[in-house]
């Protein structure tokens, strides 16, 4: 401490010393600045004043520096919202684009548009609100879109629905000009090409046939764009679009499977036959056109799409179809009992298969179902000939065809070939040896082969198989249905022995004529008969068997107008005496005999000659009736019925039996060798000798010898007649 207090002394004496050192200098500054005092305070004075005078004379400055700065920070925030907004403006721009866009329905592009915002414009403005509300808008407009673009597609789908059979009568119609056009095109190709190709006159020829297919060309090029197209029939834009969106949208595949699932639902709608269809020509058609309608949408959508549809999936979605319509067309088919529907509904099925064909569809089982159906129609046509054929023997009256004069002979035979020089040589008016019915029956034949002819057009055969066709089905309607009208004609109970003989002999007119419906076909086929495998018409042994079953018919109806007259025969089996003369019963049949047999004059022998008594037919249809008279008159003595008889009975049956002799040995039909028609009568004969000059020492001492004079009389029939 003492030493602390030594140094502040010491401290204190230095600081003494400064002070007294510089206390002068301090003294004078004062005293300067008290001098200084008068000058500061004018001096503040003046500064103020200049103050004042500054500040007052500031103000306006201050006021414009200050407008000034306003006005810089506004051209600032003016610049600032200019570059902002210029940033924004394209977002709008486009925003309002997706608006105008979404009010036109241009959906495709606004799905680009939005695209576009979302990629490469909304990130540069991404932290305005505005901004954010429209990315939240957005999804909810591409849900819009794919609504609407589905709404669209549904609308379009419902009106091709609608709309099928006009698509399909279209390009049906199309089709069917096309191939027209081809054919006459064709024609004219053969028709320049078979002419001789000759200078001078020839070349002008030939120049006009071009300028003339020139214009068949322009002619036809201005038709077809007169006529509408799918395309010009149906707006594909809500596909396209749909499609577009879809793929945008990544989900293509979505509506892929949707497109085709509605349309196979189609298909089978498209495909399913009104009940009624078979009725009309009209019902076929419009169930065509729906079909083809619908195919010809897929094809083109095939074609102007990427993947939408494929061919693998047309391929068996018309496979699908194909079955359904054959199987349609079968049942509906065997409905129709009117050729003329069948040979439309036929014509229906060719153009139908010809346009499917041409947008590449395979149709050849269509064209295999046209020969099931051609079947069909062949059936038709029988049926409705089989009634012409009724229509034609009714209104027969199965007499020779009378012809007055050269005219009307040349009438006749211009329906049906007849020659036969020798009535050629007689003088007008003579008759033709058939009756009406053959030119006509004739006539009907070839309207059939024609008829027939018709449904084999268009079918893509060849001129061998159409001839074959039409040979087979000839053939059916001779040997089926004009067989069976004969053999039923024949049965007819009206059906006399005169009109049995007519049916003979214009059947036989009818096999000849069969030569020249062969003629007929080949000409109308080009197909020669000496080529291989052609078929030929089997008129001969239709009409040989239809002659056969009216000579049958004319033996059956000989032998019951026997019966019939035995029926009325009256004897008196007790008579004492016979009348001396024969039965009139008897003798009335010998008439009928000998005027029937009269008829057969006009019978056509093996020969074709018209002379009936030496025809085999004649000599059976005689025996024949010989034979039956014989047994009948043998079955009357032997009737189980007949207890006694008289001999004078016996002698009236015997003055019968010898007018039958006289009858058989009058020869009423020529050709019998000897005397081969009375021995129909000879077991009659000898067994009434025997007993009328009872004989009978000889009868048993001759018995079983082959010389014995009653060698015909059986033992049992001799003691049965005895017995009585």
């Amino acid at each position: 401490m003492e030493k602390l207090d030594a140094c502040i002394r010491n401290h204190d004496r230095e600081i003494e010393k400064m002070c007294n050192f510089h206390h002068q200098g301090f003294v004078d500054a004062i005293t300067e600045l008290l001098k200084v005092r008068a000058d500061a305070e004018k001096l503040k004075v003046q500064v103020t004043d200049t103050n004042r005078r500054l500040q007052d004379a500031g103000k306006e400055v201050i006021a414009q520096t200050e407008e000034i700065i306003r006005c810089r920070v506004q051209q600032r925030n003016i610049t600032t919202v200019v570059e902002k907004l210029q940033l924004c403006l394209p977002v709008l721009e486009m925003y309002s684009k997706l608006k105008e866009q979404m009010n036109v329905k241009r959906y495709y592009s606004a799905l680009k548009t939005m695209e576009q915002l979302e990629n490469l414009y909304l990130p540069r403005v991404s932290q305005y609100r505005f901004c954010q509300i429209m990315i939240e808008n957005l999804p909810k407009l591409r849900e819009e879109i794919k609504e609407i673009s589905m709404s669209d597609l549904k609308d379009f789908l419902e009106s091709i629905r609608k709309h099928s059979d006009k698509i399909g009568e279209t390009a049906m119609k199309q089709a069917q000009q096309q191939k027209t056009f081809s054919t006459a095109l064709q024609k004219q190709n053969n028709v320049n090409y078979g002419r001789n190709m000759h200078l001078g006159k020839s070349r002008i020829w030939e120049s006009k046939n071009e300028i003339t297919l020139k214009r068949t060309f322009e002619e036809e090029d201005e038709h077809e764009e007169e006529v509408l197209t799918a395309q010009d029939l149906v707006d594909f834009s809500p596909v396209y679009r749909c499609l577009h969106i879809y793929s945008v949208l990544g989900d293509g595949e979505i509506f892929e499977n949707y497109y085709r699932k509605q349309r196979r639902k189609q298909a089978r709608l498209v495909l399913q036959p009104q009940s009624s269809m078979h009725e009309t020509v009209e019902g076929y058609r419009r169930y065509f056109s729906q079909i083809v309608g619908f195919f010809v949408v897929e094809d083109h959508i095939l074609h102007v799409t990427q993947g939408l549809v494929t061919r693998t999936y047309t391929d068996e979605l018309w496979n699908m179809a194909l079955s359904k319509i054959i199987a349609v067309l079968r049942t509906h088919s065997s409905y129709c009992s009117d050729p003329d529907l069948v040979l439309e509904l036929k014509n229906l099925i060719v153009v139908f298969a010809d346009t499917l064909q041409g947008y590449g569809f395979p149709v050849n089982r269509l064209f295999d179902l046209l020969f099931e159906i051609r079947d069909q129609y062949n059936e038709t046509l029988l049926k409705k000939w089989s009634g012409l054929f009724r229509d034609i023997f009714e209104a027969d009256n199965y007499s020779p065809i009378p012809v007055a004069n050269e005219e009307e002979y040349k009438i006749v035979i211009s329906k049906f070939p007849f020659q036969d020089p020798e009535l050629d040589k007689q003088c007008f008016p003579k008759k033709l040896p058939m009756s009406q019915s053959v030119p006509q029956i004739y006539i009907q034949v070839k309207e059939f082969i024609y008829a027939s002819l018709k449904f084999s057009e268009s079918l893509h055969r060849s001129s061998t198989e159409i001839d074959d066709m039409l040979r087979k089905s000839t053939n059916l309607l001779l040997t089926r249905t004009l067989s069976s009208c004969l053999q039923n004609l024949i049965k007819k109970p009206h059906i006399g022995l005169t009109e049995l003989v007519q049916i003979i002999i214009n059947t036989t007119h009818l096999e000849q004529a069969c030569k020249y419906l062969e003629d007929f076909i080949t000409n109308i086929t080009s197909i020669s008969q000496v080529t291989v495998h052609t078929a030929r018409l089997y008129g001969l042994s239709t009409f040989k068997d239809a002659r056969h079953g009216a000579e049958g018919e004319i033996y059956t109806k000989l032998n019951q107008k026997i019966d019939e007259f035995i029926q009325i025969a009256d004897y008196d089996w007790t008579m004492s005496e016979s009348d001396g003369r024969a039965s009139g019963y008897l003798m009335d049949l010998i008439n009928f005999l000998r005027s029937t047999f009269q008829v057969f004059t006009h019978l056509p022998n093996n020969n074709n000659d018209h002379a009936a008594m030496s025809g085999k037919v004649a000599q059976t249809a005689c025996m024949s009736a010989c034979q039956h008279l014989s047994t009948s008159l043998m079955q009357m003595l032997l009737d189980s019925e007949l207890k006694q008889i008289s001999m004078g009975a016996i002698q009236q049956f015997n003055l019968d039996v010898i007018q039958c002799e006289l009858f058989a040995s009058s020869e009423p039909v020529p050709g019998f060798q000897g005397d081969t028609l009375q021995l129909a009568f000879i077991d009659l004969r000898q067994l009434l000798d025997l007993f009328m000059v009872w004989d009978w020492s000889t009868y048993l001492a001759d018995y079983g010898q082959s010389t014995s004079k009653y060698l015909r009389v059986n033992p049992s029939t001799a003691l049965t007649l005895l017995e009585k």
